[in-house]
């Protein structure tokens, strides 16, 4: 199988947070494409714009999937897609990557480094 990219319509429901959007895997999304090419997913997506409305985002991972009418189950169950494509005002969409997404470590100021404290019987008077 070769390297391909997935994505699915990610739809915007929730009039409370604009930036929220579902993220369905395979199967249960409203549309789903199969494409060989990374560029080939902004004209798909712009036409999803049009069709489901303007609140739409595109979820997109790399996957070897031969069919999207029947992709592996290991895709379905395991879906975590690893850019987001929102389209904006004006027919341009964003991408966010969420590759090697990760939070930053705990303590990190713990890591400078830290300046002595000057000490009072030391310090120099004017």
């Amino acid at each position: 199988m070769t390297l391909r990219w997935l994505m699915t319509l990610g739809e915007r429901t929730d009039p409370d947070t604009p930036t929220y959007a579902e993220c369905p895997p395979p199967g249960q999304a409203r549309a789903a494409a199969l494409v060989d090419d990374f560029g080939q997913l902004f004209p798909i997506l712009r036409n999803w714009r049009r069709q489901f409305g303007h609140a739409v985002t595109g979820w997109a991972a790399q996957v070897e999937v031969d069919d999207i009418e029947h992709p592996p189950r290991h895709v379905c169950e395991d879906w975590g897609p690893e850019l987001r494509l929102d389209t904006v005002p004006g027919g341009y969409v964003v991408v966010s990557d969420y590759r090697d997404h990760e939070p930053p470590a705990p303590n990190t100021l713990q890591h400078q480094v830290k300046r002595p404290a000057l000490d009072a019987g030391t310090a120099a008077h004017p």
